[in-house]
């Protein structure tokens, strides 16, 4: 028997999701896929207010991360790191062989536009790396604001991860004048992991096409010319985009502007419950996720110890991401769970709590 999962991902996927991704099966080159195609990529595009081509690769997010490197790095990199995720995408720069320097942020805190500026204002870099939302941390870094500053930098390829951001809060892709804005459909989208969506700027796609050495399977040439058939250029993962297509039919049914809404009081509610059980809050104030919650540690709680009864209760929760496993802990609350959700793990915790307090 599964647990049900309370960690920031891959999500709890709903029934009717499942269900979904059991329509029958249909050739990727055949014009029922083209369909199928089509409608994902435009209620992307209607979702990230964008005219920019939206494309699917059957990836993780780390896939169309180290093709968006390998594609837009011509001179040197410029890495914004203030959790795991970002800090690992300066590793993946440098491996792809890639000049690149990190610019890091403490744990807990936001990468600021005033750190954009002074990093791009050496005039050394022609890309740069943000993570919007470190699902280490629970850091929500304030993308309209370094959106603002990149105006300033028109020549710096502009790359931003919006893996466990996009869906939950607006992310208006035309106005942020992003490269590329990418995600993976197993956080805030409540889908099994498998997916990735990405959407493109036109001056991205020109560069990307005088860029040596990028490859072929994240190719952004590739995936442009196949769009234009509402196609991608290797078989997809047919059964995930049926599944996403019913997603974003929800998203649309609930209403957007509803479906954020939803986030933040689930945010709030979580919040307020962790202060409430005499934890502290991890991320820095006004910087803080709409997706998950970074809980810090009282220093008399056994985290580990609490993550091994509720598996024998049937639920799967988190103790900390990295090297601030234990120190903190990570409650998620986006995708298809509700207050009532919330309501169940709250309930299980503080049943379980008093058994693993020193």
């Amino acid at each position: 028997m599964g647990k049900k999962l309370y960690i920031p991902g891959p999500v709890e996927v709903s029934p009717d999701v499942y269900e979904a991704m059991a329509a029958p099966m249909i050739g990727h080159r055949m014009k029922e896929y083209a369909v199928l195609h089509r409608e994902v990529t435009t209620g992307l595009k209607t979702m990230l207010n964008t005219q920019n081509p939206v494309f699917l690769s059957t990836s993780s997010a780390f896939g169309v991360m180290e093709g968006a490197v390998r594609n837009l790095v011509q001179k040197r990199c410029a890495n914004f790191g203030n959790g795991a995720f970002s800090t690992k995408w300066h590793d993946v720069t440098r491996r792809c062989g890639l000049e690149a320097d990190l610019f890091a942020a403490d744990w807990g805190q936001p990468i600021t536009p005033e750190m954009v500026d002074a990093a791009l204002a050496t005039g050394k870099y022609d890309a740069m790396t943000l993570v919007h939302n470190e699902t280490s941390t629970g850091v929500l870094s304030p993308l309209e604001e370094i959106a603002g500053v990149m105006k300033k930098y028109p020549e710096v390829s502009f790359i931003v991860d919006t893996v466990s951001s996009m869906t939950a809060v607006p992310i208006d892709v035309d106005a942020l004048g992003t490269d590329v804005c990418l995600a993976g459909v197993q956080k805030a989208f409540g889908l099994p992991p498998g997916l990735a969506v990405f959407a493109v700027s036109p001056k991205a796609l020109e560069k990307a096409k005088t860029t040596p050495n990028r490859g072929y399977y994240f190719d952004f040439a590739e995936f442009a010319a196949n769009d234009l058939k509402d196609n991608t250029p290797s078989t997809p993962c047919i059964s995930l985009i049926y599944a996403l297509a019913h997603q974003l039919r929800k998203f649309f049914a609930e209403g957007l502007e509803n479906r954020y809404a939803r986030h933040r009081q689930m945010a709030e509610t979580t919040r307020s419950w962790i202060l409430d059980q005499g934890f502290g809050l991890f991320a820095a104030e006004g910087y803080r996720s709409q997706t998950l919650t970074a809980g810090t540690n009282d220093g008399r709680t056994d985290l580990e110890k609490l993550k091994k009864l509720a598996g024998e209760r049937g639920y799967a929760i988190d103790n900390g991401y990295g090297k601030i496993k234990n120190k903190t802990f990570r409650i998620p609350h986006m995708a298809d769970m509700t207050l009532a959700d919330l309501e169940e793990l709250f309930t299980l915790l503080e049943e379980l709590l008093p058994q693993v307090r020193g």
